[in-house]
């Protein structure tokens, strides 16, 4: 009854180990939980108002534009030639979406027959390769390990091209692993999409949080714009991951063919989650920079915590707020009731020993890595790390 397509659907990695550790918690065990993206402070109170004012107008309950409000889109695209130095960008380049997984699974409907080919940077995020075959789309990997600090280089990606390569996908600063891409990395990737003709498809939702220096969008490269979809949104920066907006900003072509699928599937946007996110995006950021310090914050404090647990490898991430460490040196030890086969098998042990949820990495194109996001109070990060040690040290 159920078609192959789904029956074949991978389940979103991430998603099952943080209702694993729901279910645990509900059952009254005290779990720490690392397995989700989401900042754990509070949207910010002038954005709430933003949609406490929008209601309160009566003017926001009819259905929005199918790619946002014009208004809206006009200061998307002001902050992108501000902040990002996308030049081109105008309203007419946005589309907005509820989310940006929305936004880039409108690009891949938008851009792919199937056996097109998708070179995505690996580790990834778990949605990007079935996002790929979704439309009929083919996913190829370039793989960089954590003594490149996850850092795919140009040459990589040029080995990887085929006659039926269409598009690069990657994320900078970047979930799992937190690398950032510099300026001059970007040139280098850029060189070969512009050589083979093919488009980047660049996800940015991370760009605030980056901790060595200025974010730089390939889209603001000489001769990108044309060939770059960029992608963006509210729920990491603005800790706004419920309110679910995320857009693109992309050559007119591919804008009017992702308006077309989202007018089929969804429409627009949550009409008063877009006044929020406008009052996000045009005050006072303020309360973005104080979490990107926290979040600095906690990234030295678990680096150090993490390189006193013998058998961890890990390198210091410069964005987002996640690690990504090594943990093979653990395959195949024991405790005596538990033999540790592969990360997923210790990702079950830890959240069954240590009550700490964590991710596996083989979701994230990995299998010799973990995920743990930071995203979580020091309180909680001490304590999970202490219980992780202790749990660890009784693998023989």
């Amino acid at each position: 009854m159920i078609s192959d397509l789904v029956l074949n659907m991978e389940e979103s990695a991430t998603l099952a180990m943080a209702a694993k550790a729901r279910e645990l918690r509900e059952s009254g065990v005290n779990i720490i939980g690392l397995s989700l993206g989401e900042p754990d402070f509070k949207t910010p109170a002038h954005i709430c108002e933003g949609a406490k004012e929008a209601i309160d107008s009566g003017n926001y309950f009819a259905y929005p534009p199918v790619p946002g409000y014009k208004d809206f889109r006009e200061a998307i695209a002001t902050k992108l030639k501000e902040e990002n130095g996308i030049k081109e960008a105008t309203a007419e380049h946005i589309v907005v979406s509820n989310g940006a997984k929305q936004s880039i699974a409108n690009v891949m409907f938008a851009l792919l027959n199937p056996g097109d080919e998708v070179i995505i940077f690996s580790p990834y995020w778990v949605s990007y390769s079935t996002l790929v075959y979704l439309p009929g789309g083919k996913p190829v990997f370039a793989n960089a390990g954590i003594d490149q600090d996850f850092k795919v280089t140009a040459e990589q990606v040029e080995k990887a091209v085929t006659s039926r390569t269409k598009a690069i996908l990657f994320s900078s600063p970047c979930n799992p692993t937190g690398a950032v891409f510099n300026r001059k990395e970007l040139e280098s990737i850029a060189e070969v999409a512009k050589k083979h003709n093919l488009i980047v498809i660049s996800d940015e939702i991370y760009e605030h949080i980056n901790y060595e220096g200025a974010h730089t969008s390939i889209a603001s490269l000489p001769d990108m714009f044309e060939r770059t979809v960029t992608v963006n949104g509210f729920a990491k920066g603005f800790a706004m991951t419920g309110w679910r907006v995320g857009y693109i900003c992309a050559p007119i072509n591919i804008v009017k063919a992702c308006v077309k699928i989202q007018g089929q599937i969804t429409s627009a946007n949550c009409s008063i989650a877009q006044r929020a996110a406008l009052t996000a995006i045009t005050t006072d950021l303020t309360p973005t920079f104080d979490m990107v310090e926290a979040y600095r914050n906690r990234r030295d404090l678990v680096f150090d915590l993490l390189n006193k647990i013998p058998g961890i490898k890990s390198n210091m991430p410069s964005g987002a707020f996640y690690f990504f460490p090594d943990v093979s040196a653990f395959f195949g030890k024991s405790d005596g009731k538990n033999t540790i086969k592969d990360a997923n098998d210790l990702c079950l042990y830890l959240l069954a020993e240590a009550h700490v949820s964590l991710v596996e990495g083989g979701a994230f194109g990995a299998p010799d890595c973990l995920r743990l996001s930071y995203a979580a109070s020091e309180d909680d990060l001490i304590e999970a790390l202490k219980r992780m040690k202790e749990a660890l040290a009784k693998l023989k």
